[in-house]
């Protein structure tokens, strides 16, 4: 039954809209978010594009199942950079159903949501 279950759910991924990059569809870096973690994600990835450093984002709607093209996008980044509220479970995730991805995850877990400018640092790092 909890076969049945388990595939029942993963066929939603059908159903489900896929991911969209912004930015360079490849490349060293997307920065993949969820939840509330946007609009830091947007921001910093903005301000760095204007300064002239490529870098791409991404934003999951959908955790469970996760859309369909995920991991066709993951691949085609050296490095994804996972910025989450939390300790990580997101990037526990995609480095499960994902081994050959380069995840990276950035946890914060103060109350308060990210800042631009962590978000940016981390990003700079990472490049």
């Amino acid at each position: 039954m909890m076969l049945l279950r388990a595939e029942k759910v993963a066929r939603i991924a059908d159903d489900i809209p896929e991911i969209e990059v912004a930015g360079p569809e490849r490349g060293k870096l997307l920065v993949l978010g969820w939840g509330g973690s946007f609009g830091a994600i947007y921001q910093a990835v903005k301000q760095l594009s204007a300064e002239g450093i490529q870098v791409s984002r991404a934003h999951l709607n959908y955790l469970n199942p996760f859309p369909r093209n995920l991991g066709e996008v993951l691949k085609r980044f050296e490095k994804v950079l996972i910025p989450e509220l939390n300790l990580g479970q997101l990037l526990m995730l995609v480095r499960f159903r994902f081994p050959d991805v380069k995840a990276f995850g950035y946890g914060k877990v103060q109350g308060q949501p990210f800042k631009v400018f962590e978000i940016a640092e981390k990003i700079k790092e990472l490049l």
